[in-house]
C-alpha cells in the first residue's frame, strides 16, 4: 500500500510518500526548492521504561554532512513506530535558500502537521 500526503499551508509546504511494506513503514519527506535525502532514521518499538505497558520507540539517525533534518526524521519515525508498534524508516530532505528563523519555524510546524496526516492515513490503511 502506497500513499502521498502534503501540507497545504500556503508556504513551506512538505510532501511525504509513504509505503507500507508488510507491517513496516517507509516514509520519504521532502520539500522546498531542492528536495533531497539529508537524513535517515530507523525506529523500532519497545516497551516504555517507566511503564512497560506503554509502547515507546527508539530511533537511530544517519545524517549527511551539513544537513539538519536529523531531528525531524527522529521525531517522525518514533511517532509512527510507537503508535503502530512497527519498524519505521523515515528519510527527509528539505531546502529553501535563505530560510529565515520564522521560515524554519513554519517548516517545523508543517513537519508536525505532516506526521499527523501520515498517522491518520496509516490508521485507516493498517486496519484493512
Amino acid at each position: 500500500m502506497d500513499f502521498t500526503v502534503k501540507t497545504d499551508q500556503g508556504k513551506y509546504d512538505l510532501t511525504a510518500g509513504v509505503k507500507v511494506i508488510g507491517s513496516d513503514v517507509l516514509v520519504a519527506i521532502y520539500g522546498g526548492e531542492k528536495p533531497h535525502i539529508g537524513a535517515v532514521a530507523m525506529a523500532q518499538p519497545r516497551p516504555g521504561l517507566r511503564d512497560p505497558g506503554i509502547t515507546k520507540s527508539t530511533a537511530s539517525v544517519f545524517c549527511f554532512l551539513s544537513h539538519k533534518e536529523d531531528g525531524l526524521v527522529k521525531a517522525a519515525s518514533e511517532s509512527i513506530s510507537s503508535r503502530f508498534n512497527t519498524n519505521v524508516v523515515v528519510t527527509a530532505g528539505i531546502h529553501w535558500d535563505d530560510l529565515s528563523e520564522e521560515g524554519i519555524k513554519k517548516v517545523m510546524a508543517n513537519a508536525e502537521l505532516l506526521v499527523e496526516m501520515i498517522n491518520s492515513e496509516l490508521e485507516v490503511c493498517l486496519k484493512k
